[in-house]
Formats: C-alpha cells, structure tokens, sequence
C-alpha cells in the first residue's frame, strides 16, 4: 500500500511546475510568437501570410498536445515557431523575391 503511495506523491509532485512551465509556452506562443507571425504581412504576400499563419496554428496544436501529454516541452515550440518563421520568411525571400 505504501509503494503506489509514494509512486504517485513523486509524480505528481513535480507535474506543476511542468504544466507552468508548458503554460508559459503556450502563452509565449500566443502573444509574442503571433504578432511575429502576423507581421510577416510586412514581408510576405497575402498567400505567404497565409502559410505562416497555417504554421503557426499548427505549432500552438503540438504545444496543447505537449502540454497534455509532456507539458514542460510545451515551451520549446516558442523557440521552434521562431526559427520555423525565421526560415521561412528567409527562404521567401530568396527564392520568392519577397521584400519590405
């Protein structure tokens, strides 16, 4: 009896500060990360817009499944979400002629 006791006190002694950590993820990706993504229309075409704004519902879907599933990976997809626009926008400009 004391063995499932213990067990759970351990699991759960460590699940909030992963879930606020996931919390302020997802809260990152919902504010700073999606002004990011919205002032791409600075840059990019209406349609490149689109794409990135497609992206960046996708990524904050991955963070809602990692913050049910492994909530303190949740805050890596702020991180990622930048680097996925930043790739983006740079490869749009390149190859796509996109500019200012």
């Amino acid at each position: 009896m004391g063995v499932p006791l213990v067990a759970w006190a351990r699991h759960h002694s460590r699940v909030p500060y992963a879930r606020t950590a996931g919390g302020i993820g997802i809260a990152l990706h919902l504010t700073v990360v999606a002004w990011l993504y919205l002032a791409s229309g600075l840059v990019a075409p209406p349609s490149g817009t689109a794409v990135l704004l497609v992206l960046w519902l996708g990524l904050l879907a991955v963070a809602v499944l990692l913050w049910r599933e492994r909530p303190a990976w949740a805050l890596a997809v702020p991180v990622a979400a930048v680097g996925v626009w930043a790739l983006t926008v740079t490869l749009g400009e390149v190859y796509l002629g996109w500019s200012a």
